[in-house]
């Protein structure tokens, strides 16, 4: 069985967020991480060498895999601010057609920069799916 490269790391969070170059992804990587601690009242921590994640689950999916992974989370990545939305977006149908503009994956939410998105609405689904999470999985 694969074991699950993204794990917790002791680097600083700090550290990462003072190195990121771009001025406007920066500034709203410092807001995610502002908002996510308020939110989620968790301490950030690293996962990996680029993801800032907020509490953690454990999982285990019917093959047996298991393990544990953040509640939610980002990454300021060059391409776009992605925001980990672990329950998937089909539950929030609403906030997601008031939100602004941003593209999906499965549990990741592409921001080009904040200023593209409803904050408020970005709040609502960010405080909405770490709730869903600790009510389906626990802490």
């Amino acid at each position: 069985m694969a074991e699950l490269k993204t794990k917790p790391t002791s680097a600083s969070v700090t550290a990462f967020l003072k190195a990121i170059d771009n001025p406007t992804r920066a500034e709203d990587a410092r807001t995610i991480k502002s908002l996510m601690e308020r939110l989620t009242g968790e301490k950030p921590k690293m996962w990996g060498p680029s993801i800032i994640g907020f509490g953690n689950y454990h999982y285990k999916y019917d093959s047996g895999h298991e393990g544990d992974f953040f509640i939610t989370g980002f990454s300021p990545r060059k391409k776009a601010l992605t925001l980990y939305i672990m329950p998937g977006f089909g539950r929030y149908d609403d906030l997601m057609a008031r939100l602004g503009k941003y593209k999906t994956g499965k549990s990741c939410l592409y921001i080009n920069k904040l200023s593209d998105v409803d904050m408020a609405v970005l709040e609502e689904l960010i405080a909405s799916s770490y709730a869903w999470m600790r009510e389906n999985y626990g802490s």
